[in-house]
């Protein structure tokens, strides 16, 4: 049998232990180590080493804990809180004004965090019981909220875009430049499809009832202060001082997670628990992804050294298919793999397979990754899995599962009009970093 062969062979093993539900990780080791070491013998265990090592010398991915705990402190803060209802006030009177709030925050949050079980959760427990009492479309407010919950993983700094940098060989600066205008095409999208559907519609989005509307202008400035202004300041340091070369990612990661527990300590929400939790979640979910980079890449360091990955991409471009047309075909596979799959093994092990194949047609590795970004948290939204509809169902529990999956699918055609944007007019994606270079 062929080395070739014999990778390919391994990658199928992968994907049998993975819906057989073997942790990801030890799967890939072992995995790696056995058909490594059937294939090119003791070197396997010194190409191990030196992945592992790299991952762990690798100073971009500490920017994915210093972001993690940016977002669960500012999560225990209650700032989301308070976003949503100064967007609530300053848009009372306008029908549709709760999905245009509900997207406004989502949007600030998502730059602020990236978690999208956290934001989802969030927005659920703070818009539904108002849309209910404001007697807004089920669906429609269903839809909403999962959709702008999602935005998290690509509006900068996502944590998959800080992972998937160094594994596609893409600075991250890059990558959270290029994901701004995208992510604010989806929003406005999001934005433009609900107050539309209200102007048709006005009864799918009321505007507020006068009990729920603000009752002086002085305090609805004091929200706009205190819920917008605050958050949106330690966002553009964060994110500005990164993306101007004033910062590498990861001190920027830093100098935000120590700007949202100073926030959190001025708004009196800081406590030794909350601090206490944030940082035990923040250990769980980095040590995760971080196990899963080492993981993957030794995976995937064997899968070329056997040949495998030339092999494909010799017998993909024998096809002499269109390029456009193959670049379609790797959306689809990615996006029907976003089902059953986290996009951790989707980013880690997948995107490098394919990644020679992308760079033998010549396209631009910025424009490929923020797409893979935009078609995952398609993903996100498509039944029959859609994790989203998962967390919303568990915080809104009286709003059924088909309503919610009737919601999203309205949202999921948006994003496909997003992703089929971002694919035939790439400048979306790779005219910011162009310029900030």
């Amino acid at each position: 049998m062929s080395t070739e062969i014999l990778g390919f062979m391994g990658l199928a093993s992968l994907f049998v232990f993975i819906f057989a539900g073997f942790p990801i990780s030890f799967t890939l080791i072992f995995l790696s180590l056995v058909v490594g070491y059937i294939g090119i013998g003791k070197v396997v265990f010194h190409l191990m080493i030196l992945q592992f090592f790299g991952v762990m010398t690798e100073t971009v991915l500490a920017a994915v804990p210093f972001f993690l705990f940016m977002g669960y402190v500012l999560e225990d803060s209650g700032l989301m809180q308070r976003l949503f209802r100064a967007f609530q006030c300053m848009l009372a009177r306008l029908p549709g004004s709760l999905y245009l709030a509900i997207t406004s925050t989502a949007t600030i949050f998502a730059a602020a965090t990236g978690i999208v079980g956290s934001s989802i959760t969030l927005l659920g427990i703070m818009a539904a019981p108002t849309m209910r009492d404001s007697h807004y479309s089920i669906r429609l407010s269903a839809g909403c909220i999962a959709a702008g919950g999602t935005l998290g993983i690509l509006i900068p700094p996502s944590i998959m875009l800080v992972v998937m940098g160094p594994v596609v060989g893409v600075p991250v600066t890059d990558l959270f430049a290029a994901a701004i205008l995208p992510g604010l095409l989806l929003a406005f999208l999001y934005i433009t499809y609900t107050l539309i559907r209200c102007q048709i519609n006005p009864s799918l989005g009321p505007p507020l009832p006068e009990e729920l509307r603000p009752t002086s202008f002085a305090w609805v400035l004091k929200e706009m202060l205190l819920g917008i202004i605050p958050v949106t300041v330690l966002i553009l340091a964060t994110l500005g001082s990164i993306m101007m070369g004033m910062a590498t990612p990861t001190e920027g990661a830093a100098a935000g997670a120590t700007g949202a527990v100073l926030l959190s300590f001025s708004y009196r929400r800081l406590t030794l628990r909350g601090l206490k939790r944030a940082m035990f979640r923040t250990l769980e979910i980095s040590s995760m992804i971080l196990l899963l980079v080492a993981a993957s890449n030794f995976f995937g360091s064997v899968f070329s050294r056997l040949g495998s990955a030339t092999m494909l991409t010799k017998m993909l471009l024998e096809l002499q298919l269109n390029p456009m047309f193959m670049i379609m075909a790797i959306m689809l596979v990615i996006f029907i793999l976003g089902w059953p799959l986290e996009w951790v093994p989707i980013v880690l092990i997948f995107v490098p397979i394919l990644l020679p194949l992308v760079r033998e047609m010549g396209y631009n590795l910025i424009w490929f990754c923020i797409l893979v970004a935009v078609t995952l948290q398609t993903a996100w939204l498509s039944p029959p899995v859609a994790l989203s509809a998962y967390f919303l169902k568990g915080v809104v529990p009286n709003w059924t599962l088909k309503d919610i999956y009737m919601g999203m699918l309205q949202f999921m055609c948006l994003q496909l009009v997003g992703v089929f944007t971002i694919m035939f007019f790439p400048i979306i994606a790779t005219w910011l970093p162009g310029v900030l270079r």
